[in-house]
C-alpha cells in the first residue's frame, strides 16, 4: 500500500478513429533481446555444424559412369569447359594440401614449419572455421600460400542437392571474401581421396562444380595421418615413389594433429634435400593464381559476415561463461539455503529454545489500507482474535471506496481509525508510529489475515534486546488457482528458505510488509519509515542492519496474504519489488566501504542480496535458453537429462521447505511447469526492471483488484475477540 497514481497508458488512436495499439515497452526490450540472443546461438551453432549441418557420408557406389581417362588420370580434375581433363604433376614437383583448417592450436604450428623452410602448400579451408579464424587465413594468404575451398559445413556433397551445392560453395566464398578479400578457383571435395575412387554418386558433382568455374583436386599421396600412425609411418606415406611429382594430403584440423607436425619438419627438409620443391598448385602447373581479389558489394558482404560471426562467437562466449557462473550460483545458494535452514530450523525448534524472557507487553498492530473495502473486514477481526494484548490502528491513507467507515462502523475494541489525505504507504505507517501506545509495533497490509497466535509468536524474539525487528512468515491465501500456486511454491521456498538462511548469517534483506515487527527505539533511530525507494520495507530492513540491530525470522508468525491472481497484477508487483530492491541496494551501497555493523552488512549482506535477488536471476534465463538450444540442435537426451537433475534437486529444496512450513506436498506437482512458465514472467520483470534503473525511468505504484478471498485455512476469519481474549458481538 503506497501512494498510487493511475498511468495514463492511453492507445493511440489512428486517423480514421480506431486504436492502434502499441507493443509495451517491457514486452519489446525483453523480446528484442531474446531475438538477438536467439540469433546470435543459432549463428554460433550454424558455424560450428550444429545447425543445418549434414553428417551423413554415402556409401560406396559403382563407377561405371565415370569417364576412363578420369578413374586413371592425375588428381587435378577440370570441367570447366564441358570437357573432363585430368593432370599429373611433374617430376620432384610436390604440392603438400592441408584440409578442414585452419584451427587455431595447429594451423600456426604448420605455417611455422613452412615458413622455416620457405616451402607453400595449399590450404582447403572450410567455411565454418575460416569465419571463427580469419586472421589465419589471412596469414595464409600473406605468406603466399593457395587457398582452396572445402565447403562450408563439410558435408558429403553426393548426398545434396545442386541448391545445397551452391549454398555450401557460396558461403565458403563469404567467409574467404571476408577473412582475406579473395576468391578461389580450386575446391576439394568432403570425403575424397583418389581419383580412381570416383564413382557414380560423386562424379556428377565434380561436373557440377566444374560449370560453376571451379577445378576439383584430389590426392595421390594421402599420409594418413588422421590415423595417426606416428610421425614416421606419416612421412614414408607422404612420399612419392620414383621421384614423381604429387599432391600429398594432410590436415590442420579436425582433431589432435601434434604427429602432423612433427612428421612435417623432417618430411619438408628430407625431401627438400633430395630435390623436391613444394609450391603451390598453379605455380607447380606453371598456371595463373587461383586467387582473385574482391571488392565492392562482395568484400562488404563478405566482412560484415565475418565480424557477426566474430560477435556471435565473443557474445556465446560470454553466455557460457555466464551459464557456468549461474549454474555454480544457483547450486550454491540451494546447498546453502538447504544447510543453514536445517541448522535454524534445529536452532529455533530444540526444546527449551527462547529468544529472552517471555513477551507479554501490549503491541500496536500499524494496518496502513488504501482502498480495501473488500478484506479490511477479515483484516481487523482476526486480529482482534490475537491471543496477545494488542491495540490495532487502521491508517487510511485517503481511501475513496469507505475503507476508513468500515472499520469504525464494525466497532471493534480495542481498533482505532487513524485518517489521513493520500500520501503513500510509508507516510501512513510513519503516521501510525507516532498513535502507536506501545514500543513494539508490528506491520501488516491491509489485504493480510493474521491467525490467533501470530503477534504473539513475531514479537516473542523481542526478548533478545539485540533484536531490532522480526520477519514473519508470509503464505499465499488465494493459492488454488495456477498462479497462486506458483506463488504459494515461491514463497514457501524462495522466500522462507530465504529468510532461515539470511537469519543465520545475519543479513536478512527485508521484512515482508505483510506480517512484520519492530522496536520503536529502532525504528526512531534509523529515520522511520522513508519513501526513498519502492521497497520501503526492503530499505528499513537494510537501514537497521546499518545501524547494528539483529533482525530474525519467526518460522510460526503466519500471516495469510492475498497474492496477484492475474499475469497484469503479478508483473506490476514484482516489477515494484525488483526495482525498489535495486533503489534499496543502491541507497545502502556505502555500507561497502563503511566500518561496524554497517560495513559488516555491506560486505557480507549487500553481495548476497546483489547476487541471489539481482544478478542470478538476471543471468539464470541462459540455463532455458540453453535448455531450448540443446533440444532442438544439441544432444537432447542429455539436454532433458541435466534439465530433469536441476529440476529434481529444486523439487528436494522445494520439498524440504514444505515439510519445515507443514505444507501440503500435492502444491509441488505444478513445480515444474513452474520452472517453465512462471520463471520466464519473474525473468522478463526483472530485465524491464534493470532497464528501468539504467535508463533512469521512474516506476510509479498500481494499486492491485483485492477479492477479500483470503481467511484463515478451514473457514475464513475467525470469530471476533476483545484483548482479553473474550468473544465480542
Amino acid at each position: 500500500m503506497a501512494s498510487r497514481t493511475r498511468r495514463s497508458g492511453r492507445a493511440s488512436r489512428a486517423p480514421g478513429g480506431s486504436r492502434r495499439r502499441r507493443l509495451p515497452m517491457r514486452l519489446l526490450l525483453p523480446l528484442l533481446v531474446l531475438v538477438a540472443l536467439g540469433a546470435m546461438l543459432m549463428l554460433r551453432g550454424y558455424v560450428h555444424s550444429e545447425v543445418l549441418a549434414d553428417h551423413r557420408v554415402g556409401p560406396p557406389a559403382a563407377n561405371d559412369r565415370v569417364p576412363k581417362d578420369i578413374l586413371k588420370g592425375g588428381p587435378v580434375i577440370d570441367t570447366r569447359s564441358g570437357k573432363a581433363t585430368s593432370l599429373d604433376l611433374p617430376d620432384h614437383e610436390l604440392v603438400l594440401t592441408f584440409d578442414d583448417g585452419p584451427d587455431p592450436m595447429w594451423t600456426p604450428k604448420v605455417l611455422d614449419v613452412l615458413k622455416k623452410h620457405d616451402a607453400h602448400a595449399v590450404f582447403f579451408i572450410t567455411g565454418t572455421m575460416a569465419s571463427r579464424y580469419p586472421d589465419l587465413v589471412q596469414r595464409m594468404v600473406d605468406e603466399g600460400h593457395e587457398i582452396g575451398l572445402h565447403t562450408f559445413n563439410h558435408p558429403d556433397l553426393s548426398l545434396q542437392s545442386k541448391s545445397r551445392v551452391d549454398w555450401e560453395l557460396s558461403q565458403n566464398q563469404l567467409a574467404l571474401a571476408g577473412a582475406a578479400g579473395i576468391r578461389t578457383s580450386l575446391f576439394r571435395p568432403p570425403y575424397s581421396s583418389f581419383a580412381q575412387n570416383m564413382d557414380n554418386n560423386s562424379w556428377p558433382v565434380t561436373e557440377y562444380i566444374g560449370s560453376k568455374g571451379y577445378i576439383t583436386i584430389v590426392n595421390d599421396t594421402d599420409s594418413e595421418d588422421w590415423r595417426r600412425p606416428g610421425a614416421e609411418q606419416i612421412i614414408r606415406n607422404a612420399t612419392p615413389k620414383k621421384d614423381h611429382g604429387a599432391i600429398v594430403l594432410m590436415h590442420d584440423s579436425g582433431g589432435d594433429r601434434s604427429q602432423t607436425v612433427a612428421a612435417l619438419d623432417r618430411y619438408v627438409s628430407g625431401l627438400t634435400d633430395k630435390g623436391y620443391r613444394f609450391h603451390t598448385l598453379t605455380a607447380a602447373l606453371d598456371a595463373p593464381s587461383a586467387h582473385t581479389p574482391v571488392a565492392g558489394l562482395e568484400s562488404l558482404k563478405g566482412e560484415a559476415w565475418v565480424f557477426l560471426v566474430q560477435a556471435s562467437e565473443k557474445v556465446t562466449g560470454v553466455l557460457v561463461a555466464g551459464l557456468a557462473v549461474v549454474g555454480v550460483l544457483v547450486f550454491g545458494r540451494l546447498g546453502l539455503m538447504l544447510i543453514l535452514s536445517v541448522a535454524h530450523a534445529r536452532r529455533v525448534r530444540r526444546r527449551g529454545f527462547r529468544w529472552g524472557d517471555p513477551i507479554t507487553e501490549p503491541v500496536s498492530v500499524l494496518v496502513p489500507a488504501y482502498n480495501e473495502a473488500k478484506c479490511i473486514e477479515q483484516t481487523v477481526r482476526s486480529l482482534v482474535a490475537s491471543d496477545h494484548p494488542i491495540e490495532v490502528l487502521v491508517i487510511d491513507d485517503g481511501s475513496s471506496d469507505g475503507t476508513a467507515r468500515i472499520v469504525e462502523n464494525l466497532a471493534l475494541p480495542g481498533v482505532r481509525v487513524v485518517r489521513q489525505l493520500n500520501a503513500g504507504k510509508p507516510a501512513a505507517l510513519n503516521r501510525g508510529i507516532a498513535n502507536a501506545k506501545y514500543d513494539l509495533i508490528v506491520m501488516m497490509d491491509g489485504d493480510t489475515v493474521f491467525e490467533p497466535t501470530t503477534v504473539r509468536e513475531l514479537v516473542q524474539p523481542f526478548g533478545d534486546p539485540r533484536v531490532g525487528a522480526v520477519a514473519g512468515n508470509a503464505k499465499v491465501g488465494n493459492r488454488d488457482s495456477l498462479i497462486g500456486a506458483w506463488q504459494h511454491i515461491e514463497y514457501v521456498m524462495g522466500f522462507n528458505l530465504d529468510r532461515r538462511m539470511y537469519d543465520m548469517l545475519r543479513c536478512m534483506p527485508t521484512i515482508p510488509g505483510a506480517v512484520g515487527a519492530f522496536r520503536r527505539s529502532a525504528l526512531e533511530r534509523v529515520g522511520g519509515m522513508s519513501d526513498d525507494t519502492l521497497a520501503e520495507d526492503t530499505d528499513i530492513t537494510m537501514a537497521m542492519h546499518r545501524d547494528g540491530w539483529h533482525v530474525v525470522y519467526a518460522e510460526k508468525a503466519v500471516a495469510w496474504t492475498e497474492a496477484p491472481e492475474s499475469v497484469q497484477q503479478l508483473w506490476s508487483q514484482r516489477y515494484r519489488w525488483s526495482y525498489g530492491t535495486m533503489q534499496a541496494i543502491w541507497k545502502h551501497r556505502r555500507s561497502l566501504v563503511e566500518r561496524g555493523p554497517s560495513g559488516r552488512f555491506g560486505r557480507v549482506g549487500m553481495p548476497l542480496v546483489s547476487m541471489f535477488m539481482v544478478v542470478a536471476p538476471l543471468l539464470a534465463p541462459l540455463i532455458d535458453v540453453f535448455l531450448l538450444y540443446g533440444l532442438v540442435f544439441g544432444p537432447t537426451e542429455k539436454t532433458i537429462g541435466a534439465w530433469l537433475g536441476v529440476l529434481a534437486v529444486q523439487g528436494v529444496c522445494a520439498a524440504y521447505a514444505f515439510h519445515l512450513d507443514k505444507e501440503r506436498m500435492t502444491h509441488l506437482i505444478s513445480l515444474p511447469l513452474q520452472q517453465i512458465l512462471y520463471r520466464q514472467l519473474m525473468y522478463v520483470v526483472l530485465l524491464q526492471s534493470w532497464i528501468t534503473a539504467l535508463t533512469g525511468g521512474r516506476l510509479r505504484w498500481q494499486k492491485l483488484r483485492r477479492t477479500g478471498a483470503v481467511g484463515l485455512p478451514g473457514g475464513g476469519a475467525p470469530a471476533p475477540q476483545a484483548m482479553d481474549g473474550r468473544p465480542v458481538g
